[in-house]
């Protein structure tokens, strides 16, 4: 196995970590290494650490930096050939890593992969953050391979064909490290949430691939740091995706989705009026007034990707996932 660091960025999550840190242990080959990045924790985490996984290696970040410039400071000083980044809430089966680490050295334009990501509490099913491998519409609305919208399908082996995806989920993410560091790793703006499709996109403009490897499973808990219905991840979930759609899509595309988007999005933000969710509708809208504040960093974002473009990302829908979803194709074989 080439060298692999296994970083695991944890905020106040003693209780994942006691919870689904063993099974890391137990099932990572050891000559991968298994690092845990506290974000400034103000619980015991690291206390936790110390006296019940000493083998562990723990980084210490002084406070909490999110996810995207958490990793980035945990990573930079990483010496290793390949980084597997995994949520503190993701169980690991027999064989995870193995797969993962043969598909990006049998391929050096495999940029990053993910393993099939199957629900913790639901362990037939596929979880929402990743489930067999990541799309985005034309739109630019996120949906999966066994994932559309908030239908979830049962595992049935269905999708067990490796093959090339748009994003790789930021719940088991493993990625050349090489290639991590010469994109600038994650949009740190981002803060958390999309910042992973982010960087699987720019990876595609630089001319690689993102694949998915059903031979690797693991489980994922989700929801540990903000749950589904909070305010706070709405805002960075709408935020987050205009600012992707504008670094990174062609310029038709930018076009089509500042002409759809806004209508869509301002509906939904009308819907969570309309049922009396008024901080939802609040942070949609505080969404788009950052977007748009942004507006000259992100032109100089847009040109520094797009000017170093090999060729435009695989994987897009060219259809309204939202669409077809009211139309009854809930189904990721049914789209089409």
């Amino acid at each position: 196995m080439m060298r692999t660091a296994v970083v695991i960025l944890n905020w106040n999550g003693r209780k994942h970590l006691e919870k689904f840190l063993p099974s890391v242990v137990r099932y990572t080959p050891t000559q991968a290494d298994i690092i845990v990045a506290d974000n400034g924790s103000t619980d015991d985490s690291v206390e936790f650490l110390t006296s019940h996984f000493p083998d562990v290696k723990i980084i210490r970040l002084e406070k909490n930096y999110g996810f995207a410039e958490g990793y980035n400071r945990a990573l930079k000083d990483i010496d290793s050939d390949y980084f597997v980044l995994l949520n503190s809430d993701v169980e690991v089966t027999d064989g995870w890593l193995e797969p993962l680490i043969a598909t990006l050295s049998n391929d050096a334009l495999v940029g990053a992969v993910a393993p099939k990501i199957l629900s913790y509490a639901e362990p037939t099913k596929f979880e929402y953050a990743g489930a067999a491998g990541g799309y985005i519409d034309v739109l630019g609305y996120p949906f999966c391979r066994g994932r559309i919208l908030s239908t979830l399908e049962e595992d049935r082996g269905q999708y067990n064909t490796k093959r090339n995806i748009f994003w790789a989920s930021g719940a088991a993410f493993c990625c050349r490290a090489d290639l991590f560091k010469r994109l600038g790793g994650f949009d740190a703006d981002f803060f958390a949430h999309m910042e992973e499709i982010d960087l699987c996109w720019r990876m595609q403009l630089a001319g690689y691939k993102i694949q998915m490897e059903p031979r690797s499973v693991v489980y994922h808990l989700g929801g540990g740091t903000l749950p589904n219905n909070s305010p706070r991840k709405l805002y960075l979930n709408y935020r987050n995706n205009l600012t992707m759609l504008f670094k990174c899509a062609p310029t038709w595309q930018r076009c089509l989705v500042a002409v759809a988007r806004p209508m869509a999005d301002m509906l939904s933000a009308l819907v969570y009026l309309i049922k009396g969710e008024r901080e939802l509708t609040k942070a949609v809208w505080q969404a788009y007034k950052e977007f748009f504040a942004m507006h000259s960093v992100l032109n100089h974002k847009r040109r520094d990707i797009r000017s170093q473009t090999k060729n435009e990302a695989q994987g897009v829908y060219y259809g309204s996932i939202i669409l077809r979803y009211a139309l009854g194709r809930k189904i990721f074989d049914n789209l089409l």
